[in-house]
């Protein structure tokens, strides 16, 4: 598998990749940089918003759910326009992270430290018409989202843990159980950043300062197989193209000095790997 690619975006904080199959989007969002990206037979257009934006997903009713810095809105989009959701109760020092949608419409997302040392940050559930439940507490940076293709198990990162904790999980309610160890990262690969999974039932993680992806087998905890990516933070991962089998990968730029960037030139870009995995699709909101 090679790494191509898409987009030298320079972004600074490049995250959140969520593919939109009824309209073969991908969207993509730059945390620091305030944007929220569209990228769509080879154009890639942004909405500039006037705060952190940590992630955003498709609607099922059109245009897109967004957790901006500390709070819930929908986004039309084409026009920008934002509707308010909901807000958390959260410290100023904290903002939204990484999240995504589950199998059956809600928007989970979590938050975390700006400082990158306090455990401060939570995992929350939105669903529609109701307010925002936290299912987890005490995460210093919430991180790479993912459900088994049975739906019945849920995978999560705490960034500084370098583990991956796999969860039971409840789709009528959307409860967490049973927390228990399925991937450990090795200090030398890098850091488990943003995360997807394929119909096999297995992970890929983009590795943070590791300027790769590895794939990852939950059940026995082994490393499959990994691909290089030529951004050393590779940031986050999801499945896309018309057979799902196209994995896109976002990067960043912030943290890296003269040295790395010179190493890295593209770090920032938005990339592509043609794989033969089908991916998981991305979910939507129903709210």
């Amino acid at each position: 598998m090679q790494t191509e690619l898409l987009l030298d975006a320079k972004a600074t904080l490049g995250e959140g990749p969520a593919w939109d199959a009824r309209t073969q989007t991908l969207y993509w969002v730059d945390i620091l940089g305030q944007r929220v990206h569209a990228w769509k037979d080879g154009r890639d257009d942004y909405l500039q918003l006037d705060e952190t934006v940590g992630c955003v997903a498709p609607r099922r009713d059109g245009g897109l759910v967004a957790a901006l810095h500390a709070s819930f809105w929908t986004l039309d989009g084409r026009g920008g326009q934002r509707t308010f959701l909901a807000s958390v109760d959260e410290p100023a020092s904290n903002r939204f992270n990484d999240g995504k949608c589950d199998p059956a419409g809600r928007l989970l997302a979590g938050t975390m430290d700006m400082g990158e040392k306090t455990p401060s940050g939570n995992l929350y559930s939105l669903e529609a018409g109701k307010p925002p439940r936290k299912l987890l507490d005490g995460v210093v940076i919430s991180n790479g989202l993912a459900w088994s293709p049975d739906y019945k198990t849920f995978y999560h990162i705490d960034t500084p843990t370098r583990q991956v904790r796999a969860y039971d999980y409840d789709l009528d309610t959307g409860n967490l159980s049973r927390p228990r160890l399925a991937v450990e990262v090795p200090a030398a690969m890098g850091w488990p950043d943003g995360m997807t999974s394929d119909m096999e039932g297995k992970l890929w993680i983009a590795l943070w300062g590791g300027a790769r992806v590895g794939r990852w087998d939950p059940a026995s905890g082994r490393l499959e197989a990994e691909v290089a990516v030529p951004a050393l933070q590779s940031s986050s991962c999801v499945f896309g193209g018309a057979r799902r089998d196209i994995l896109f990968i976002t990067s960043a730029r912030v943290g890296m000095d003269e040295a790395a960037l010179a190493r890295y030139p593209l770090s920032g870009g938005l990339f592509q790997i043609q794989t033969q995995t089908e991916g998981m699709p991305a979910f939507e909101f129903t709210g």
